[in-house]
């Protein structure tokens, strides 16, 4: 019998390495980038065409290579970072395995042109699959041009299975801005289908943050400064009220290396503990720098997961970090001593001051009726609330009992049909209790019903904004004062994309010149809402990496104006509102779940009740 064990052949090597290191365009943005980097480039441009599939092109002006480091940077294990083990914990250099020019030439056209600044001719080399197809000396400027082309010709299997142009596009984009965080001296221009997305000169990082997420955060910014033994801290954490629903804007270095560390997140997060709303999430930029040889960065392919030996001493001082930087935030007032501080007061040499009076009652009895009539408030005939006969309405309740009003709730609508579930159908006479100003009970004929108030008139208006975009309708409510918005590069390009959908439901939004957008009106059901929180919540929603953006996108819209609109949580309800609330969402489509899947509504069945009391 034969032997059966074989030695893979270079090229299918190449494109097994590959399936670690090139996961997809923006594998290898970064790490072409990085190579640049290493090269110790100040100006680099990234150009991209589809998203990364017909083209990939970095061009640089680093130390270039000679001919002989031009061919050899397409071996693998080819590297000039490291030459023994003991470097592996010692690493400053962004790439050093020598795995990733041989797995990106495994999956694609690559074309590579590089001089060095002394050589008077550079060297082109051309691969295709592993495959030399020629190598030749040309003239080029010093620097490095890198070009791949067809991402995953020969893999047709792995081009299939890329995602939209949308959500490439936003990975790229992720890479791009961990790279320019850490690098503010570099410019770096950034092109997408012959549009220049980002372009940045060398500046500090206090500046290269608000050049890439928005202007708005120049005066947002709360700076980190701590020197320690085990890790030195700085970067910059954002004030709460600029806190966001996603976590696209948390970032952890490591030596000036992107890292992703959950733990070290929780320490901020903690840090922020009460300040922020429900669902929201702090945003920050934190450099830690430690002794290379006390982590490893070489237990994941992308370098992304890093090891600490002092990880918990690291936690406590990070969180202390923030903690404090977030103390001086909110308690260092913003008062200048050379300002006149009385300006305002009328104040004269001759006013004289008196210290306040205040009229007291001493023989104030809240049990009893007091010398101005009032009386406790308890309802006259209180003890027929346990007849079970009666209603809230029944009772002389006093002012100061009933529930706030609800106004931003919708009035009944008498011409909707109920659905007929029985399983959630109550009696018609079954009247409605408030739990906590959250949640909704009910009796069904199996047991009591519990309702999510919140996600129910989310679940509500979301079908409502689907109809609306559906049949492309909408009432505008037009601003006395248009607000104006400045987003971010990346989130300019959602706006545009859905501009005109929003413009159909009642939305007046317009591009002022390049960078800016002015917001006019906004359907007349948000009309009482912060028109800057609703556009800031459907950014959120179309940044959250979902596949297919385009064919989701009037759900995507839908689901963010729901959550805008929808009843903040904590809102006391009449019995009349809560009967509304609840045969509006059984006439839904989907009265079990939002949009976004989160449950809505519990039945505890009657055996279930029973069983607590045996």
């Amino acid at each position: 019998m034969s032997d059966i064990i074989k030695l893979l052949s270079d090229s299918v090597a190449n494109q097994i390495a590959a399936g670690e290191v090139v996961q997809r365009p923006s594998s290898v943005v970064k790490e072409l980038v990085e190579n640049s980097l290493d090269a110790g480039a100040t100006s680099i441009d990234i150009i991209i065409k589809d998203a990364g599939r017909t083209l990939i092109q970095v061009v640089d002006n680093g130390v270039g290579m000679s001919p002989t480091d031009a061919r050899m940077s397409f071996e693998r294990h080819a590297t000039s970072k490291i030459s023994k083990a003991e470097d592996l914990f010692a690493i400053t250099t962004m790439g050093f395995r020598g795995e990733a020019l041989a797995s990106i030439a495994a999956v694609a056209e690559v074309e590579l042109v590089t001089r060095r600044k002394d050589d008077e001719l550079g060297t082109c080399v051309c691969i295709s699959a592993s495959n030399v197809k020629s190598q030749e000396p040309v003239a080029a400027a010093f620097g490095t041009n890198f070009k791949v082309r067809n991402l995953f010709f020969n893999i047709p299997a792995r081009r299939k299975f890329l995602k939209s142009d949308n959500v490439e596009t936003k990975h790229i984009m992720d890479e791009i801005h961990r790279i320019v965080l850490t690098n503010p001296s570099i410019s770096f221009k950034v092109v997408f289908n012959d549009d220049i997305k980002m372009q940045l000169s060398a500046e500090n990082l206090h500046q290269r943050i608000a050049n890439v997420f928005g202007k708005k955060l120049n005066q947002n910014l709360v700076p980190l400064g701590v020197e320690t033994n085990i890790v030195n801290i700085k970067g910059f954490i954002v004030k709460p009220e600029m806190s966001q629903k996603n976590m696209s804007e948390q970032f952890f270095f490591v030596n000036n290396r992107y890292m992703y560390h959950p733990y070290f997140r929780k320490a901020v997060t903690s840090a922020y503990d009460k300040l922020l709303p429900e669902g929201e999430n702090p945003r920050f930029f934190i450099y830690l720098e430690v002794d290379p040889s006390t982590i490893d960065i070489n237990i994941h392919p992308t370098k992304t997961e890093i090891k600490f030996e002092e990880e918990q001493s690291i936690y406590m001082i990070l969180n202390s970090a923030v903690k404090e930087a977030l103390g001086k935030f909110n308690v260092v007032p913003s008062l200048s001593f050379e300002d006149d501080i009385t300006r305002d007061a009328h104040f004269t040499s001759s006013t004289v001051v008196r210290p306040p009076v205040i009229s007291v009652n001493p023989k104030f009895n809240p049990f009893k009726y007091t010398d101005s009539g009032y009386k406790r408030d308890v309802p006259k005939n209180w003890e027929q609330i346990y007849d079970g006969g009666k209603t809230r309405d029944d009772f002389d309740l006093p002012e100061s009992e009933n529930p706030q009003n609800y106004e931003n709730m919708q009035s009944i609508q008498s011409q909707i049909s109920y659905g007929s579930d029985e399983k959630y159908s109550a009696d018609s006479a079954q009247k409605y209790l408030q739990l906590k100003n959250k949640y909704i009970l009910t009796s069904s004929h199996s047991g009591m019903i519990v309702i999510n108030q919140r996600r129910a008139h989310e679940r509500i208006m979301y079908e409502h904004f689907m109809r609306m975009l559906e049949s492309r309708s909408g009432v505008v409510q037009k601003s006395l004062f248009p607000l104006v918005i400045e987003p971010s590069p990346e989130e300019r390009g959602m706006l545009i994309e859905v501009m005109t959908e929003l413009n159909t439901i009642g939305f007046d939004i317009v591009m002022v010149g390049t960078d800016k957008f002015e917001i006019r009106g906004v359907p007349a059901e948000l009309a009482e809402m912060d028109a800057n929180a609703i556009i800031r919540q459907l950014l959120d929603e179309l940044s959250d990496g979902s596949p297919d953006v385009k064919m989701l996108l009037n759900d995507k819209i839908a689901i963010a104006l729901a959550k805008s609109a929808a009843m903040s949580s904590g809102v006391a309800l009449k019995d009349e509102e809560m009967e509304d609330l609840f045969f509006r969402l059984m006439s839904c489509a989907n009265h079990n779940y939002t949009a976004d899947g989160r449950k809505i509504m519990d039945i505890m069945d009657i055996s279930e009740i029973e069983n607590k009391f045996n």
